[in-house]
């Protein structure tokens, strides 16, 4: 429905726009919206032709727009005290439209209509609803009104001003028994407002009596009974001339109908069929209504029908209508259902989880119910109706949980399950790998989470810049770079609507050579555990990296303290292969790289434990013979160093890069 209008003076007639099959067409129902039908068009129009419409192809339909402004009538205007009047604008056709708009009226609350005008008119109901006026709805300026004695069928004429006047609005004087009109408006654009008052008070010649009056029965097409109900009303006379006093309101008399099908709609669940019947709709189950009775009660069963509204039917022969009392069945329980109040399945950890359930089958006072949370803990009850607002529960770890409710009675027993998804947030992803890798050989990348624990995680990566990003549920993954470079790997980690990244750059060369360091467990007495303390350390280390020409480094804080050297061949050097010369140089370079730890490491270390000073004295020395060591095997080969030197400072299950 897209307007909808309720007739004044009677209960339960309205009249309504509604869209069919993309067309805008006008019905009235006479019991409250139970039933519908089209306006029947006139059968002749103003000139006394022939309308040639056919329902439903053809029918008459109304702009049902009610005025907002006090001084204007609307396209449609009923009134308490002439009942079954109702003026309107419209067109005859297939739809509503705007176009060759006419006044209709009827005076039998819709059943037939007139055409009273083929121009738009603003009509006035005067002397209680007795009389009409109509003024013609147009911009230009006008001198003339129409007065009706008789519902619209014959209108007099009558001049009101010797001038032309632009009218702006009517008002009508306080009280419906005066018989005065104000019309507003201008003698020109540029001229002032004019109120011109027009009394009718001389057009009529008495006051009314009781034999002014005649009898109008309310049907629907033909149909008396109406909203189980026989409405006569009292009408003027047409053509009678009289005033009507202020106590002279329409009385209405009325008889009570025996009860039809007519006087009842469809019952909650149930849809209106073609053929009038009412049947259950698909989603809708009639026994779900009786699952709080119990065995050996009675209830009362719809039977798909119920008394309309305001509907004064005296109960009749078809009873078959009304509601049934039948015995309360016993039923095994069916139909359980089970949901978090929240409608999801996922939930935080520490925090309150509702489940809510359904019974839609079975004796609800005699079904008992045990919730099982899947955490090792249940809870029963000994009726589904001690639960109606839910079951509340806290989960302590992270984890997917099988929640299962099970009702029973004495007939049976239904089960139903549920898999939640408990979580806690994630506060950071921490990426770990080497930092310098061969071409062409497997790499390992694992993913360190905080808290450690947060339930299910999708992992993204990211590598060679490529914009699809490869996706996994596990925390590792292992890949070959195939071309040599810096390269920047990235992850993200998704935990429920959160997400955590974090990045490393990884070298890739086709050959490289590494040396590890081992300083004295001294040291690591020296540690306090904080990142000065490392910084500084690592500072040192920089240093004496930086003295030897090589500048690029990365390090990690950790126990036992250990470090690598790698060095990487030039690229003119990788393509001779390796050569004597090679390895003197990189000898010599780590040669120079263990003399600077030694100088610069030894006095962190507490100098008057001379035990542990000469157990680090020994540890760098057996570097040194290892190098040596290393020289020896590549006394052949000759190799050119390039200045690329990594420094690697490791702890398990620990990543950090104190220096930039």
């Amino acid at each position: 429905m897209i307007d909808l209008y309720e007739v004044a003076g009677i209960k339960g007639v309205f009249l309504s726009n509604k869209v069919v099959e993309n067309q805008v067409k006008t019905y009235i129902t006479y019991n409250k919206g139970r039933d519908w039908h089209l306006l029947q068009a006139p059968a002749t129009d103003l000139q006394g032709n022939k309308v040639y419409c056919e329902e439903p192809y053809c029918s008459l339909h109304l702009h049902l727009h009610v005025s907002e402004n006090p001084y204007a009538s609307g396209n449609i205007v009923s009134k308490d005290t002439a009942p079954g009047v109702i003026i309107a604008s419209g067109v005859v056709g297939p739809e509503l439209s705007s176009v060759n708009v006419s006044i209709f009226i009827t005076s039998d609350a819709g059943n037939t209509w007139r055409e009273v005008f083929q121009e738009e008119y603003s009509v006035f109901f005067l002397n209680q609803g007795g009389s009409l006026v109509a003024i013609r709805h147009t911009p230009l300026p006008i001198r003339h009104i129409w007065l009706s004695f008789d519902e619209g069928r014959n209108w007099d004429k009558y001049s009101f001003t010797s001038s032309p006047l632009y009218v702006d609005g009517v008002l009508g004087e306080p009280g419906e028994d005066i018989l005065i009109m104000t019309i507003f408006g201008h003698f020109s654009h540029r001229s002032e407002w004019q109120l011109l008052k027009i009394d009718f008070r001389p057009i009529f010649e008495k006051r009314c009596t009781s034999e002014d009056y005649v009898t109008w029965q309310l049907h629907n097409e033909g149909e008396v009974c109406i909203m189980g109900m026989k409405r006569i009303f009292q009408k003027l006379r047409a053509n009678v001339r009289c005033v009507k006093a202020r106590d002279q309101y329409i009385s209405q008399m009325s008889d009570s109908c025996t009860c039809t099908e007519a006087d009842f709609e469809c019952d909650y669940g149930f849809e209106r069929q073609v053929d009038g019947s009412c049947i259950s709709a698909f989603w809708f189950v009639p026994s779900a209504s009786t699952r709080d009775c119990i065995t050996g009660d009675s209830f009362f069963n719809t039977t798909g029908y119920r008394k309309a509204l305001s509907n004064n039917c005296t109960e009749g022969s078809l009873l078959k209508y009304s509601p049934r009392q039948q015995k309360c069945p016993s039923q095994a329980p069916r139909g359980l259902q089970l949901f978090t109040s929240e409608g999801t399945f996922v939930a935080t950890l520490g925090r309150n989880v509702t489940f809510l359930v359904f019974l839609e089958e079975g004796l609800s006072l005699m079904t008992s119910m045990t919730v099982d949370f899947g955490d090792g803990t249940a809870i029963s009850y000994v009726n589904i109706s001690s639960i109606d607002d839910g079951v509340k529960h806290i989960y302590n770890k992270v984890g997917i949980y099988q929640v299962s409710a099970t009702a029973s009675n004495h007939l049976g027993i239904d089960k139903v399950f549920l898999y939640l998804h408990v979580s806690c947030h994630l506060e950071q992803v921490q990426l770990s790998a080497p930092l310098v890798v061969i071409k062409d050989k497997a790499v390992n990348f694992t993913t360190t989470l905080r808290p450690s624990s947060v339930g299910t995680v999708t992992y993204f990566w990211w590598f060679d810049n490529k914009s699809e990003p490869v996706v996994t549920l596990d925390g590792a993954i292992t890949f070959t770079f195939s071309r040599e470079g810096s390269h920047i790997v990235t992850v993200q980690a998704l935990a429920g609507n959160i997400v955590h990244q974090d990045q490393i750059r990884v070298a890739v060369y086709d050959y490289f050579r590494s040396h590890p360091l081992v300083f004295s467990s001294n040291l690591d007495e020296m540690n306090p555990g904080v990142s000065e303390w490392r910084e500084d350390i690592g500072r040192v280390v920089k240093t004496c990296i930086v003295q030897v020409g090589h500048k690029d480094n990365a390090l990690f804080p950790g126990l036992p303290t250990t470090a690598e050297v790698f060095i990487v061949p030039e690229r003119r050097s990788r393509d001779r292969g390796m050569n004597e010369e090679w390895a003197h140089l990189d000898q010599v370079l780590f040669q120079q790289i263990i003399q600077k730890l030694l100088v610069n490491i030894t006095p962190l270390v507490d100098g008057s434990d001379s035990g542990h000073s000469g157990t680090a004295v020994i540890m760098l020395v057996s570097v040194v013979l290892m190098g040596l060591a290393v020289f020896v095997i590549y006394k052949f080969k000759r190799y050119s160093i390039a200045g690329a030197v990594h420094t690697l400072w490791t702890r398990p299950g620990e990543l950090f890069d104190p220096i930039k």
